[in-house]
């Protein structure tokens, strides 16, 4: 009677797998292999979660809010800023301010086209390309905005002030200021060369 049960129990199994492989050609909105894509492309990384505190009659109320930073990885970053009563709320909303803000830039390689200085506010921070294998020297949000853009190799040092925000955005806006070597010839006037092999 066992080997009996097992049979038939295993039938339904084979019969359904079929089904289940041509489910996502179909395109039911609620298959996991249809929304999947959305939620794992790209990266998102949380550089800053701040708590405010308000003195009220009862005690303190806390709030929350969280600097995100969201790209890609190949050549298209963002950043975006939150506010909640709850953490998870807060960084739900950076989240989606980040993606609604990306744009994308101009990388050579693993690394990026020229030196660059960026700044926002107090921030200032300066970026160098770097030999394959180098990896990212730069620390805080330097480095969350330079991975999810996707640079991987590159030198970074902040000048300026060290608040989490101010240094995120003036990496993004040093990033936004790179421009690709044929572009800047073209801007002085000279012919872009091919290199030939000696």
């Amino acid at each position: 009677m066992a080997d009996e049960t097992v049979v038939t129990e295993a039938a339904p199994v084979e019969a359904a797998a079929p089904a289940a492989t041509q489910a996502p050609s179909g395109g039911s909105p609620w298959r996991r292999e249809d929304r999947g894509p959305r939620e794992v492309d790209g990266v998102e990384k949380v550089v800053h979660i701040n708590r405010c505190a308000k003195v009220v009659k009862g005690g303190r109320r806390f709030s929350f809010s969280a600097l995100v930073v969201s790209g890609d990885a190949k050549g298209k970053v963002g950043c975006g800023f939150g506010k909640a009563n709850e953490v998870s709320d807060a960084i739900k909303k950076a989240t989606e301010a980040s993606r609604k803000n990306m744009f994308n830039i101009v990388l050579k390689d693993s690394t990026i086209p020229h030196e660059v200085t960026g700044a926002h506010g107090g921030g200032h921070i300066l970026l160098k390309p770097a030999t394959p294998g180098t990896g990212i020297i730069a620390g805080g949000g330097a480095r969350a905005v330079l991975e999810a853009a996707g640079v991987k190799d590159v030198i970074g040092k902040s000048l300026g002030s060290s608040n989490h925000a101010n240094v995120v955005r003036a990496t993004l806006a040093a990033l936004t200021a790179l421009r690709p070597a044929d572009e800047i010839l073209r801007s002085r006037g000279k012919e872009i060369k091919e290199r030939k092999a000696l």
